[in-house]
Protein backbone atom coordinates (compact mmCIF):
# COMPACT_ATOMS: atom_id res chain seq x y z
CA UNK A 1 0.00 0.00 0.00
CA UNK A 2 1.12 3.75 -0.33
CA UNK A 3 1.74 4.64 3.27
CA UNK A 4 0.96 7.86 4.29
CA UNK A 5 2.12 7.65 8.06
CA UNK A 6 5.39 5.02 7.60
CA UNK A 7 6.19 6.46 4.58
CA UNK A 8 9.81 4.99 5.74
CA UNK A 9 8.37 1.96 4.55
CA UNK A 10 8.31 2.86 1.10
CA UNK A 11 10.95 5.59 0.49
CA UNK A 12 14.09 5.02 1.33
CA UNK A 13 15.82 8.10 3.52
CA UNK A 14 12.64 9.91 3.51
CA UNK A 15 14.31 11.26 6.89
CA UNK A 16 17.45 13.13 5.01
CA UNK A 17 15.74 16.69 4.25
CA UNK A 18 16.64 16.44 0.21
CA UNK A 19 14.51 13.25 -0.20
CA UNK A 20 11.97 14.56 2.33
CA UNK A 21 11.56 17.38 -0.23
CA UNK A 22 12.17 15.95 -3.22
CA UNK A 23 8.44 13.62 -2.01
CA UNK A 24 6.38 17.04 -1.72
CA UNK A 25 7.91 17.48 1.29
CA UNK A 26 7.17 21.09 3.64
CA UNK A 27 4.90 22.34 1.03
CA UNK A 28 1.60 21.68 2.90
CA UNK A 29 3.14 24.62 5.00
CA UNK A 30 4.33 26.67 3.00
CA UNK A 31 0.86 27.00 1.46
CA UNK A 32 -0.72 26.89 4.97
CA UNK A 33 1.34 29.86 5.54
CA UNK A 34 1.18 32.04 2.18
CA UNK A 35 -2.02 31.09 1.00
CA UNK A 36 -4.81 29.97 4.18
CA UNK A 37 -5.89 31.44 7.08
CA UNK A 38 -5.22 30.05 10.78
CA UNK A 39 -8.75 29.39 10.91
CA UNK A 40 -9.39 27.84 7.11
CA UNK A 41 -6.30 25.53 8.20
CA UNK A 42 -8.76 24.62 11.37
CA UNK A 43 -11.87 23.86 9.11
CA UNK A 44 -10.20 21.81 6.85
CA UNK A 45 -8.82 19.28 9.75
CA UNK A 46 -12.32 19.90 10.91
CA UNK A 47 -13.61 18.50 7.28
CA UNK A 48 -11.33 15.65 7.23
CA UNK A 49 -12.72 14.09 10.23
CA UNK A 50 -9.44 13.36 11.64
CA UNK A 51 -9.69 12.26 15.35
CA UNK A 52 -6.94 12.36 17.40
CA UNK A 53 -4.78 9.34 18.01
CA UNK A 54 -3.33 9.08 21.87
CA UNK A 55 -6.43 7.09 22.86
CA UNK A 56 -9.51 9.70 23.44
CA UNK A 57 -10.67 9.67 19.55
CA UNK A 58 -11.24 13.57 20.01
CA UNK A 59 -11.89 15.57 16.57
CA UNK A 60 -8.85 17.46 16.42
CA UNK A 61 -9.92 20.53 14.38
CA UNK A 62 -12.33 20.48 17.03
CA UNK A 63 -9.86 20.60 19.78
CA UNK A 64 -8.14 23.50 18.02
CA UNK A 65 -11.37 25.75 17.65
CA UNK A 66 -11.42 25.64 21.69
CA UNK A 67 -8.41 27.65 21.78
CA UNK A 68 -8.89 30.98 23.59
CA UNK A 69 -7.99 33.89 21.72
CA UNK A 70 -8.39 36.76 24.20
CA UNK A 71 -5.15 35.72 25.90
CA UNK A 72 -2.10 35.32 24.43
CA UNK A 73 1.00 33.70 23.84
CA UNK A 74 -0.69 30.70 21.77
CA UNK A 75 1.44 26.82 22.24
CA UNK A 76 1.47 23.73 20.08
CA UNK A 77 2.71 20.65 22.57
CA UNK A 78 3.39 16.89 20.49
CA UNK A 79 2.95 14.28 22.98
CA UNK A 80 5.43 12.07 22.58
CA UNK A 81 5.20 10.37 25.96
CA UNK A 82 4.64 6.97 24.80
CA UNK A 83 4.22 4.69 27.50
CA UNK A 84 1.63 3.12 27.33
CA UNK A 85 2.09 -0.95 27.67
CA UNK A 86 1.69 -2.16 23.79
CA UNK A 87 1.86 0.75 21.94
CA UNK A 88 4.66 1.38 19.60
CA UNK A 89 3.87 3.24 17.06
CA UNK A 90 4.94 7.03 17.73
CA UNK A 91 8.62 6.19 18.03
CA UNK A 92 8.28 4.55 14.60
CA UNK A 93 6.90 7.69 12.93
CA UNK A 94 9.88 9.86 14.88
CA UNK A 95 12.72 7.29 14.17
CA UNK A 96 11.44 6.77 10.38
CA UNK A 97 9.78 9.65 9.39
CA UNK A 98 10.29 12.33 11.75
CA UNK A 99 9.87 15.29 9.01
CA UNK A 100 6.59 14.76 8.20
CA UNK A 101 6.04 14.31 12.07
CA UNK A 102 7.76 17.97 12.75
CA UNK A 103 6.11 19.09 9.40
CA UNK A 104 2.84 18.12 11.45
CA UNK A 105 3.63 20.25 14.07
CA UNK A 106 4.26 23.40 12.13
CA UNK A 107 1.05 23.06 10.91
CA UNK A 108 -0.97 22.91 13.89
CA UNK A 109 1.25 26.09 15.46
CA UNK A 110 0.12 28.20 12.58
CA UNK A 111 -3.97 27.14 12.73
CA UNK A 112 -4.03 27.79 16.27
CA UNK A 113 -1.27 30.71 16.05
CA UNK A 114 1.41 29.71 18.55
CA UNK A 115 5.20 30.98 17.57
CA UNK A 116 6.38 28.13 19.46
CA UNK A 117 6.05 24.49 20.01
CA UNK A 118 7.60 21.90 22.23
CA UNK A 119 8.02 17.92 21.66
CA UNK A 120 7.20 15.94 24.93
CA UNK A 121 9.47 12.67 24.74
CA UNK A 122 9.67 10.13 27.88
CA UNK A 123 12.69 9.82 29.40
CA UNK A 124 13.81 6.72 27.26
CA UNK A 125 13.92 8.91 24.37
CA UNK A 126 16.84 10.29 24.51
CA UNK A 127 18.02 9.16 21.54
CA UNK A 128 15.34 10.30 19.61
CA UNK A 129 15.48 13.75 21.10
CA UNK A 130 18.84 14.25 20.10
CA UNK A 131 17.60 13.18 15.99
CA UNK A 132 15.11 15.30 16.35
CA UNK A 133 17.10 18.04 17.37
CA UNK A 134 19.47 17.58 14.09
CA UNK A 135 16.21 17.65 11.99
CA UNK A 136 14.32 20.74 13.62
CA UNK A 137 18.17 22.39 12.77
CA UNK A 138 18.16 21.64 9.35
CA UNK A 139 14.67 23.00 9.11
CA UNK A 140 15.95 26.09 10.49
CA UNK A 141 18.82 26.37 8.49
CA UNK A 142 16.53 25.65 4.90
CA UNK A 143 14.18 28.35 6.10
CA UNK A 144 10.90 25.89 7.22
CA UNK A 145 11.45 27.14 10.95
CA UNK A 146 12.23 30.52 12.26
CA UNK A 147 11.36 34.55 11.46
CA UNK A 148 8.58 35.84 9.00
CA UNK A 149 8.65 32.37 7.29
CA UNK A 150 7.81 32.18 3.55
CA UNK A 151 8.53 35.88 3.25
CA UNK A 152 5.51 35.91 5.39
CA UNK A 153 5.13 37.73 9.42
CA UNK A 154 5.14 34.27 10.67
CA UNK A 155 7.71 32.92 12.84
CA UNK A 156 8.03 29.25 14.59
CA UNK A 157 10.26 27.40 16.76
CA UNK A 158 10.19 23.93 17.69
CA UNK A 159 11.96 22.38 20.79
CA UNK A 160 11.98 19.12 22.59
CA UNK A 161 11.89 17.91 26.04
CA UNK A 162 13.33 14.77 27.96
CA UNK A 163 10.16 13.67 31.03
CA UNK A 164 11.80 11.56 33.36
CA UNK A 165 10.21 7.88 31.81
CA UNK A 166 6.81 8.64 34.02
CA UNK A 167 3.57 6.97 32.63
CA UNK A 168 1.37 9.56 33.88
CA UNK A 169 3.05 12.61 32.03
CA UNK A 170 0.86 10.65 28.68
CA UNK A 171 -1.79 12.40 30.66
CA UNK A 172 -2.11 16.04 28.89
CA UNK A 173 -2.06 18.27 32.39
CA UNK A 174 0.83 16.25 34.23
CA UNK A 175 2.86 16.73 30.45
CA UNK A 176 2.62 20.45 30.83
CA UNK A 177 3.48 20.57 34.56
CA UNK A 178 6.51 18.56 33.81
CA UNK A 179 7.25 21.01 30.67
CA UNK A 180 7.31 23.66 33.44
CA UNK A 181 9.98 21.94 35.36
CA UNK A 182 7.16 21.27 38.15
CA UNK A 183 6.32 17.58 39.43
CA UNK A 184 4.45 15.43 36.55
CA UNK A 185 0.77 15.34 38.36
CA UNK A 186 -2.43 16.22 36.42
CA UNK A 187 -4.19 19.40 36.91
CA UNK A 188 -7.90 19.81 38.35
CA UNK A 189 -9.90 20.78 35.28
CA UNK A 190 -11.64 22.93 34.02
CA UNK A 191 -9.34 24.78 33.13
CA UNK A 192 -8.60 23.00 30.09
CA UNK A 193 -5.34 23.65 28.19
CA UNK A 194 -6.95 25.52 25.39
CA UNK A 195 -7.71 27.72 28.34
CA UNK A 196 -5.11 27.52 30.57
CA UNK A 197 -2.23 25.70 29.44
CA UNK A 198 1.21 25.92 29.01
CA UNK A 199 2.10 28.67 31.71
CA UNK A 200 -0.95 29.31 31.83
CA UNK A 201 -1.40 30.52 28.34
CA UNK A 202 -3.81 28.43 25.61
CA UNK A 203 -2.07 25.45 24.55
CA UNK A 204 -3.40 22.70 22.46
CA UNK A 205 -1.87 18.73 22.34
CA UNK A 206 -1.76 16.27 20.00
CA UNK A 207 -0.34 13.07 19.49
CA UNK A 208 2.55 12.04 17.41
CA UNK A 209 0.42 9.96 15.20
CA UNK A 210 -2.44 13.04 15.06
CA UNK A 211 0.20 15.75 13.86
CA UNK A 212 1.65 13.53 11.48
CA UNK A 213 -1.56 13.09 9.48
CA UNK A 214 -1.66 16.63 8.99
CA UNK A 215 0.73 17.15 5.75
CA UNK A 216 -1.28 14.69 3.52
CA UNK A 217 -4.72 15.86 4.33
CA UNK A 218 -3.75 19.35 3.52
CA UNK A 219 -1.89 18.73 0.51
CA UNK A 220 -4.66 16.21 -0.86
CA UNK A 221 -7.54 17.42 1.20
CA UNK A 222 -10.31 16.47 3.38
CA UNK A 223 -12.43 14.61 0.77
CA UNK A 224 -9.27 12.55 -0.22
CA UNK A 225 -8.41 11.94 3.64
CA UNK A 226 -12.35 10.79 4.20
CA UNK A 227 -11.80 8.20 1.47
CA UNK A 228 -10.12 5.70 3.64
CA UNK A 229 -11.71 4.13 7.14
CA UNK A 230 -15.16 4.62 7.79
CA UNK A 231 -18.00 7.23 8.15
CA UNK A 232 -17.67 7.36 11.94
CA UNK A 233 -13.56 6.97 12.09
CA UNK A 234 -11.89 8.79 8.79
CA UNK A 235 -8.36 7.78 7.67
CA UNK A 236 -5.60 5.03 8.33
CA UNK A 237 -4.25 4.09 11.91
CA UNK A 238 -1.29 2.65 12.89
CA UNK A 239 -2.09 -0.43 14.93
CA UNK A 240 0.41 -1.76 16.94
CA UNK A 241 0.06 -5.23 17.16
CA UNK A 242 1.18 -7.57 20.10
CA UNK A 243 0.89 -10.57 22.52
CA UNK A 244 0.58 -13.98 21.11
CA UNK A 245 0.83 -13.32 17.34
CA UNK A 246 3.59 -14.81 15.07
CA UNK A 247 4.50 -11.19 13.66
CA UNK A 248 3.81 -8.43 15.79
CA UNK A 249 4.63 -5.07 15.16
CA UNK A 250 3.27 -1.72 13.34
CA UNK A 251 0.66 -2.29 10.64
CA UNK A 252 -1.07 1.13 8.97
CA UNK A 253 -4.40 -0.09 8.04
CA UNK A 254 -7.79 1.87 7.17
CA UNK A 255 -10.39 2.11 9.88
CA UNK A 256 -13.07 -0.54 9.31
CA UNK A 257 -10.03 -3.10 9.31
CA UNK A 258 -11.40 -6.06 11.40
CA UNK A 259 -9.40 -8.14 14.25
CA UNK A 260 -8.90 -11.18 12.17
CA UNK A 261 -7.38 -9.75 8.89
CA UNK A 262 -5.36 -7.76 11.48
CA UNK A 263 -4.10 -10.95 13.55
CA UNK A 264 -4.49 -13.57 10.74
CA UNK A 265 -3.37 -11.75 7.11
CA UNK A 266 -1.61 -9.02 8.92
CA UNK A 267 0.02 -10.85 12.21
CA UNK A 268 0.62 -14.11 10.71
CA UNK A 269 -1.90 -15.72 13.30
CA UNK A 270 -1.61 -16.91 16.47
CA UNK A 271 1.50 -19.18 17.87
CA UNK A 272 0.99 -22.78 17.53
CA UNK A 273 -2.24 -22.25 16.02
CA UNK A 274 -3.66 -21.67 19.52
CA UNK A 275 -7.47 -19.96 19.22
CA UNK A 276 -7.88 -16.54 20.64
CA UNK A 277 -9.32 -16.30 23.43
CA UNK A 278 -9.35 -12.32 24.58
CA UNK A 279 -8.16 -9.06 23.18
CA UNK A 280 -6.98 -6.01 24.26
CA UNK A 281 -7.96 -3.51 22.25
CA UNK A 282 -6.08 -0.09 23.82
CA UNK A 283 -2.99 -2.05 25.59
CA UNK A 284 -2.68 -1.84 29.42
CA UNK A 285 -5.49 0.06 29.99
CA UNK A 286 -8.22 -1.61 27.72
CA UNK A 287 -11.09 -3.65 28.36
CA UNK A 288 -10.84 -7.16 28.01
CA UNK A 289 -13.09 -9.03 24.34
CA UNK A 290 -13.96 -11.85 24.91
CA UNK A 291 -12.91 -13.71 21.29
CA UNK A 292 -15.29 -15.67 18.89
CA UNK A 293 -16.09 -15.67 15.51
CA UNK A 294 -18.29 -12.13 15.55
CA UNK A 295 -15.40 -10.18 17.22
CA UNK A 296 -12.99 -11.21 15.01
CA UNK A 297 -15.08 -10.24 12.58
CA UNK A 298 -15.88 -7.10 14.09
CA UNK A 299 -14.29 -3.75 12.32
CA UNK A 300 -12.15 -1.94 14.32
CA UNK A 301 -12.84 1.97 14.30
CA UNK A 302 -14.36 4.29 17.31
CA UNK A 303 -17.82 3.56 17.66
CA UNK A 304 -18.26 -0.09 16.56
CA UNK A 305 -15.11 -1.31 19.03
CA UNK A 306 -17.67 0.56 21.70
CA UNK A 307 -20.31 -1.90 20.89
CA UNK A 308 -18.24 -4.61 22.40
CA UNK A 309 -18.05 -2.97 25.37
CA UNK A 310 -14.59 -1.38 25.18
CA UNK A 311 -12.45 1.37 23.20
CA UNK A 312 -10.09 1.57 20.67
CA UNK A 313 -8.19 3.88 21.95
CA UNK A 314 -4.34 4.32 20.63
CA UNK A 315 -5.35 0.68 19.05
CA UNK A 316 -2.36 -1.16 20.45
CA UNK A 317 -4.22 -4.70 20.36
CA UNK A 318 -2.69 -7.55 22.53
CA UNK A 319 -3.90 -10.95 21.18
CA UNK A 320 -4.14 -13.34 24.40
CA UNK A 321 -4.89 -17.35 23.44
CA UNK A 322 -5.92 -19.90 25.45
CA UNK A 323 -2.71 -20.86 27.06
CA UNK A 324 -2.55 -17.68 29.02
CA UNK A 325 -4.81 -16.91 32.58
CA UNK A 326 -6.63 -13.67 32.94
CA UNK A 327 -5.73 -13.32 36.00
CA UNK A 328 -1.76 -13.53 34.93
CA UNK A 329 -2.76 -10.99 32.72
CA UNK A 330 -3.78 -8.67 35.15
CA UNK A 331 -1.12 -9.28 38.00
CA UNK A 332 1.53 -6.99 35.34
CA UNK A 333 -1.75 -4.61 34.40
CA UNK A 334 -1.67 -3.48 38.18
CA UNK A 335 1.48 -3.60 39.20
CA UNK A 336 2.15 -1.30 36.18
CA UNK A 337 -0.38 1.04 37.39
CA UNK A 338 0.60 0.69 40.90
CA UNK A 339 3.91 1.60 40.08
CA UNK A 340 2.62 4.51 37.77
CA UNK A 341 0.09 6.12 39.86
CA UNK A 342 1.65 9.70 40.83
CA UNK A 343 -0.09 9.24 44.39
CA UNK A 344 -2.06 12.72 44.19
CA UNK A 345 -5.81 11.65 44.71
CA UNK A 346 -6.44 8.82 47.25
CA UNK A 347 -8.75 6.58 44.76
CA UNK A 348 -5.62 5.87 42.71
CA UNK A 349 -2.97 5.65 45.08
CA UNK A 350 -5.27 3.58 47.55
CA UNK A 351 -6.92 1.49 45.03
CA UNK A 352 -4.11 0.38 43.23
CA UNK A 353 -1.95 -0.75 46.00
CA UNK A 354 -5.00 -2.68 47.72
CA UNK A 355 -5.15 -4.07 44.01
CA UNK A 356 -1.38 -5.09 43.81
CA UNK A 357 -1.97 -6.45 47.44
CA UNK A 358 -5.01 -8.63 46.38
CA UNK A 359 -4.21 -10.04 43.10
CA UNK A 360 -0.89 -11.11 44.53
CA UNK A 361 -2.51 -12.87 47.47
CA UNK A 362 -4.36 -14.63 44.39
CA UNK A 363 -1.17 -15.57 42.18
CA UNK A 364 0.45 -17.15 45.40
CA UNK A 365 -1.96 -19.65 45.78
CA UNK A 366 -4.32 -18.59 48.59
CA UNK A 367 -6.96 -18.14 46.18
CA UNK A 368 -10.53 -17.69 47.46
CA UNK A 369 -13.63 -16.70 45.80
CA UNK A 370 -14.30 -13.80 48.64
CA UNK A 371 -10.76 -12.02 47.72
CA UNK A 372 -11.87 -12.09 44.05
CA UNK A 373 -14.71 -10.43 45.19
CA UNK A 374 -13.04 -7.74 47.24
CA UNK A 375 -10.74 -7.54 44.58
CA UNK A 376 -13.33 -6.58 41.89
CA UNK A 377 -15.18 -4.49 44.88
CA UNK A 378 -12.02 -2.39 45.07
CA UNK A 379 -11.63 -1.68 41.39
CA UNK A 380 -15.51 -0.44 41.12
CA UNK A 381 -14.97 1.56 44.01
CA UNK A 382 -12.45 3.36 42.24
CA UNK A 383 -14.12 4.17 38.72
CA UNK A 384 -15.26 7.46 38.19
CA UNK A 385 -13.18 9.05 41.53
CA UNK A 386 -9.99 9.48 40.06
CA UNK A 387 -8.58 12.76 39.49
CA UNK A 388 -7.13 11.94 36.06
CA UNK A 389 -7.50 8.79 33.52
CA UNK A 390 -4.93 6.85 34.96
CA UNK A 391 -6.65 5.60 37.88
CA UNK A 392 -9.85 4.69 36.16
CA UNK A 393 -7.44 2.66 33.23
CA UNK A 394 -5.90 0.61 36.02
CA UNK A 395 -9.63 -0.80 36.69
CA UNK A 396 -10.42 -1.63 33.21
CA UNK A 397 -8.79 -4.96 32.79
CA UNK A 398 -9.86 -5.85 36.09
CA UNK A 399 -13.11 -5.20 36.07
CA UNK A 400 -14.09 -7.02 32.69
CA UNK A 401 -11.23 -9.81 33.34
CA UNK A 402 -13.36 -10.50 36.36
CA UNK A 403 -16.64 -10.41 34.81
CA UNK A 404 -15.98 -11.69 31.49
CA UNK A 405 -13.41 -14.69 32.57
CA UNK A 406 -14.89 -16.32 35.99
CA UNK A 407 -13.31 -19.27 35.26
CA UNK A 408 -9.96 -18.19 35.69
CA UNK A 409 -10.42 -16.43 38.91
CA UNK A 410 -13.09 -18.45 40.89
CA UNK A 411 -12.54 -21.83 42.63
CA UNK A 412 -15.22 -24.41 41.42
Amino acid sequence: MSYVLLRHRDIADIDQIDVYEKNGGFEAFRQTVTRMKPGEVTDVVKASGLRGRGGAGFPTGVKWSFIDNKSWPHYVVANADESEPGTFKDREIMEGNPLQFLEGVAIASYAVGANAAYVYLRGEFWQIAEFLDKKIAEMEQAGYLGDKLFGTDYSLKIYTHLGAGAYICGEETAMLESLEGKRGQPRIRPPFPAVHGLYGKPTVVNNVETLTNLPPIITHGADWYKTMGTADSAGVKIFSLSGRVRKPGNFELPFGTTFRQLIYEYGGGVQDGRPVKAIMPAGASSSFIVADDKVLDTQMDYATVRTLGADLGSASVIVIDDTVSIDWVINKTIHFFKHESCGKCTPCREGTYWMSRLIDRLQDGARSNADVDLLLNVAKQMQNKCLCPLGEFSTMAVVTGIERFPQDFRKA
